[in-house]
C-alpha cells in the first residue's frame, strides 16, 4: 500500500471539516511570524526578584525602605500613552531627544483608541468666516496615514471636519510612527510614585510582572489623563467631579430596519465609524470621583449591565433582531479628574475671545468649527512650582468652564505635541522646563508641522 502525504492546506481543509481547522491555523499563523520552530514549556530558570513584603504590625501595615533596580534612564519620559502622551513621545524623539513612553496598558491611543471615543473633536476653527484646520503636526500627521488604509478614517478630507477613526488601525498606525520615531516603549507598566532631587521630579516608580523598578529622566512629561505624576511630585491642583461612562460597540447596523425602530422610541443607534455596519454608543454617566477605585469598579459593572440589557431590548424589538454587542470599550470614560495649577491658567473667557498669548505652542478647535481657535499658552502645562515637569492632555491649567474643549482628543494631540517638543528643548538647552527659550519651541513646533496661529 502506497501512503499518501497531505500538504500543510488540505490538512488544514481536514481538520476544517472535523471542526478543529480554526485553532489549529491560529497556532500555524503563530509559530509562522517567529522565524523558526517554537519550544513551549520549556523549562528556565526562575525570574527571582528581591523580597521587601510590607508587614502588619499592631494592625497596621508597614512597608519597610528598599533598594530599586533602575530599570532604564532617559532624556525625556513620557507617562501615559493616550493622544498626548503618543504625540508628546512621538514629537520629542523626532526632535532629537532620548525618549521613552509609558503605558499602564498594551496599546497607546487611550480613551481614542481603548475608550471607543472614536470622533476626533475639534480639528478646525473658523477665521475670517472661513474654516480653518488648527489640528496639524503629529496628530494630522497620523489621521492622513489612517487615509491610506480603507476603512480606517472618515470626514479626513477637504471641507471636512472632525475625522472619526478605527480603534484597531489607530493602535496599528501608533505603533508605526512611535516606531518609526525610535521611541523606547515600555508597556503595562503602571507608575506609582515619582523620584525626586530636591524640587525637581527625576523619574517615576513603576510597578510591572518584573517587579517594582525606577526610570530615570532628565523631564518627564505627564501625559496620564489624571496627573497623576504632578500629584505624586505634590504640584498644587485642583480637583473636579465629572461624568464617567462607559462607549460600546454594536454590530449589524447596516442590518437593522430603522424605521421601525424610530417607532418604537430608539432614535439613534449611534455615531458613525468607518465600519458600515458598527456604530459606537456614547455613555456619559454619573458625576463621580475618577480616583475612586471603588466607584471605578461599581461603574464598570454597572455600566456593563445596563450596556447588556440595552442591546438585549434593541434585539426584542421589531426591526433590531440581528444587531448584536460588539464591543464594550476595555477603558471607562473617565473625562476629568485633576487640573493642574500652572505657570499660566487657560481660562475659558480668553478661549471664547480667541486672546493672543506670546508663548503660544498650540491653537484649540472649535467643536463644530463655529468659532475662532483658542491660542494654548505654555504656561498652561508648566506646574507652578514643581521643577523637571510638563503636562499634556486633559490634566493642563484650565478653569472648569473650559474642561470640555481643552479634554477632547484633537486638544490632546496639540498640547501632546507641544509638551514633547519643549521637553525635547529643555533638555538640549539643559535647563529646566520652567525657563526653556519658548521661542526655540515655538520653532521647533513649526518645524514639525504644528499650527500656532
Amino acid at each position: 500500500m502506497q501512503l499518501k502525504f497531505m500538504t500543510r492546506r488540505e490538512l488544514l481543509r481536514t481538520l476544517s471539516a472535523a471542526g478543529l481547522g480554526s485553532a489549529f491555523a491560529t497556532r500555524a499563523i503563530a509559530d509562522a511570524g517567529t522565524g523558526g520552530k517554537v519550544k513551549e514549556l520549556t523549562p528556565m530558570a526562575p525570574n527571582g526578584r528581591a523580597l521587601y513584603p510590607a508587614r502588619l504590625v499592631n494592625g497596621k501595615v508597614i512597608q519597610p525602605e528598599r533598594l530599586l533596580p533602575i530599570f532604564a534612564e532617559t532624556d525625556v519620559l513620557v507617562v501615559g500613552g493616550g493622544p498626548a502622551g503618543f504625540a508628546a513621545a512621538v514629537a520629542a524623539a523626532r526632535a532629537g531627544a532620548k525618549t521613552t513612553l509609558m503605558e499602564r496598558y498594551g496599546y497607546f491611543g487611550g480613551l481614542w483608541s481603548g475608550g471607543i471615543v472614536l470622533v476626533v473633536i475639534s480639528t478646525h476653527a473658523k477665521e475670517n468666516g472661513e474654516k480653518i484646520k488648527v489640528m496639524r503636526g503629529i496628530g494630522d500627521e497620523l489621521c492622513e496615514r489612517l487615509t491610506k488604509i480603507d476603512g480606517a478614517i472618515i470626514n479626513q478630507v477637504p471641507g471636512k471636519h472632525n475625522p472619526t477613526t478605527d480603534p484597531e488601525a489607530t493602535k496599528f498606525m501608533m505603533d508605526e510612527m512611535i516606531a518609526e520615531a525610535g521611541v523606547n516603549v515600555v508597556l503595562h507598566s503602571w507608575a506609582t510614585d515619582v523620584v525626586m532631587e530636591g524640587n525637581a521630579v527625576r523619574g517615576v516608580v513603576f510597578e510591572s510582572k518584573s517587579g517594582r523598578q525606577a526610570l530615570l529622566a532628565k523631564v518627564v512629561v505627564d501625559a496620564t489623563g489624571d496627573g497623576d505624576i504632578f500629584a505624586a511630585g505634590g504640584a498644587a491642583f485642583e480637583q473636579r467631579l465629572h461624568a464617567i461612562g462607559l462607549v460600546h460597540r454594536m454590530g449589524n447596523v447596516d442590518r437593522a430596519e430603522l424605521d421601525k425602530l424610530k417607532t418604537a422610541g430608539f432614535k439613534s443607534l449611534g455615531s458613525l465609524e468607518p465600519l458600515s455596519s458598527v456604530r459606537w454608543v456614547n455613555l456619559r454617566g454619573p458625576s463621580t470621583d475618577g480616583l475612586d477605585v471603588k466607584e471605578l469598579s461599581r461603574l464598570e459593572m454597572e455600566h456593563r449591565r445596563s450596556i447588556w440589557k440595552r442591546i438585549q431590548t434593541l434585539r426584542n424589538t421589531p426591526g433590531g433582531e440581528k444587531l448584536f454587542l460588539l464591543q464594550t470599550a476595555p477603558q471607562l470614560g473617565v473625562r476629568t479628574t485633576r487640573l493642574l495649577t500652572g505657570v499660566t491658567q487657560l481660562t475659558a473667557a480668553d478661549a471664547k475671545a480667541g486672546k493672543k498669548c506670546a508663548d503660544v505652542v498650540g491653537v484649540g478647535g472649535a467643536q463644530g468649527a463655529n468659532h475662532v481657535g483658542w491660542p494654548i499658552p505654555y504656561g498652561a502645562l508648566v506646574p507652578q512650582k514643581l521643577d523637571g515637569l510638563i503636562a499634556a492632555g486633559r490634566c493642563i491649567a484650565c478653569d472648569t468652564k473650559w474642561v470640555e474643549d481643552m479634554r477632547l482628543i484633537a486638544a490632546c494631540l496639540i498640547t501632546g505635541h507641544a509638551a514633547g517638543a519643549a521637553a525635547a528643548v529643555a533638555v538640549q538647552s539643559q535647563c529646566q522646563p520652567r525657563n526653556v527659550d519658548v521661542a526655540k519651541v515655538q520653532e521647533l513646533l513649526r518645524k514639525q508641522g504644528a499650527f500656532l496661529g
